[in-house]
């Protein structure tokens, strides 16, 4: 059964982006019919105006609009460097995004394994291939830069991943995707790296209705090889400075984008008192829960449980009207488009034994306490019956 088929019969949905549309209908109407109105849809007034206001949300100089979070994280790694040929290091557990989008520069995604808390990048591990522990010379030489992924929300351990790069010399660009407002000891994701990458795909805590994403930085003259990259290599209309690609965020999303965005501390702080509930609800079950670690601010993108009964889980629910999903079934190694593709660290075995357990609860803004309270009664009597397939 399809994604869409299994969110339209669940009586609570894994996931419900129209329903962030329902709570803000009056201000994104206005904000649509203001951009329809003014004749102008491509890189106008809404855009400059939300990559400001984004600027000033995650603590950076600049921000520069693009037309998905792919694109965002592609432009990201080519304006630090990054060409055919390098390697760029980041983890197996994530979307494919991710490393997509290093094939894209040219370069060979070298994949890590996660630590099993947070669930991002292993400091240690990389700690390890950097120092070159069972990696050839000739692969080492080729290390550009490093792709740390804010994986549901929980922020990476920057401050070990920055110490590495700056003893390495390698660029580090954040995987922002899923972490819109998270932070680290009171700095924003996105503002540690060299550059962080934002997608504001619609099921994301700051969702476009369509696909978008944005580049951030502190770098005056990376933001400016982003805004040339973007549009053509264009400073002056029809005049290509440098080979550049058509990646434009359009003025009906930022224009939508800048309502959700005064929105986007209120519903995060929603978030993170629904994920609250659920662990109090779910204290008494064998399920593993996330938690954020210490000096972090969890966006909670997902609230995303562990159980070796996952399947069994994941039937039982769907029998019971309640939506689930799984963030993601097969790490990108063992995908067969990346099978042969990818260079391995010596170990991914938490990724693999993620992999098998991890199932993502019903959980968006609009959610509701009672949703909660009976997806969590649910998970109680599956236990408490031994478990039944479903």
């Amino acid at each position: 059964m399809s994604e869409v088929a299994v969110r339209r019969r669940a009586s609570i949905p894994q996931c419900d982006p129209g329903a962030s549309y329902r709570a803000h209908r009056a201000e994104i109407d206005g904000a649509v019919a203001r951009v329809l109105e003014s004749g102008w849809y491509i890189l106008g007034a809404e855009v400059e105006a939300f990559e400001r206001e984004f600027a000033a949300y995650a603590g950076v100089r600049h921000a520069i609009g693009v037309a998905s979070g792919t694109d965002a994280l592609e432009i990201a790694l080519r304006v630090c460097g990054v060409k055919a040929g390098d390697v760029v290091l980041t983890v197996s557990h994530t979307a494919v995004a991710t490393v997509a989008a290093i094939g894209r520069c040219g370069a060979v995604p070298f994949l890590l394994d996660v630590e099993a808390g947070r669930q991002t990048l292993d400091a240690g591990r990389l700690a390890s291939v950097l120092a070159g522990r069972g990696v050839p010379a000739e692969l080492r030489r080729r290390f550009r830069a490093v792709v740390p992924v804010h994986l549901y929300g929980q922020p990476a351990d920057m401050p070990g991943i920055m110490e590495l790069a700056r003893q390495h010399g390698l660029a580090v660009v954040e995987d922002c995707a899923q972490a819109h407002g998270a932070a680290l000891d009171g700095r924003c994701v996105g503002a540690w790296g060299s550059a962080g990458a934002f997608s504001f795909y619609p099921t994301k805590n700051l969702g476009a209705f369509g696909d978008g994403g944005l580049i951030v930085t502190d770098d005056a003259q990376l933001a400016e090889r982003v805004r040339l990259l973007r549009q053509y290599g264009w400073r002056e209309r029809y005049i290509s400075r440098v080979v550049g690609v058509n990646s434009r965020l359009d003025e009906v999303q930022a224009a939508v984008l800048r309502v959700k965005l005064s929105h986007l501390n209120r519903e995060n702080e929603v978030r993170q008192a629904l994920a609250a509930e659920y662990a109090q609800e779910l204290s008494s079950t064998s399920l593993l829960l996330p938690h954020p670690t210490a000096g972090a601010r969890h966006a909670y993108h997902q609230y995303v449980v562990r159980t070796p009964a996952r399947d069994a889980l994941q039937a039982y629910l769907e029998r019971r009207g309640v939506g689930t999903a799984i963030h993601y079934p097969v790490p990108v190694h063992r995908q067969p488009a990346y099978r042969g593709r990818v260079a391995l660290g010596d170990s991914l075995a938490t990724t693999e034994q993620l992999a098998a357990q991890i199932l993502s609860l019903p959980f968006y803004a609009q959610l509701g306490s009672e949703a909660v309270a009976t997806v969590a009664g649910h998970i109680r009597d599956w236990e408490e019956r031994g478990r039944p397939a479903a």
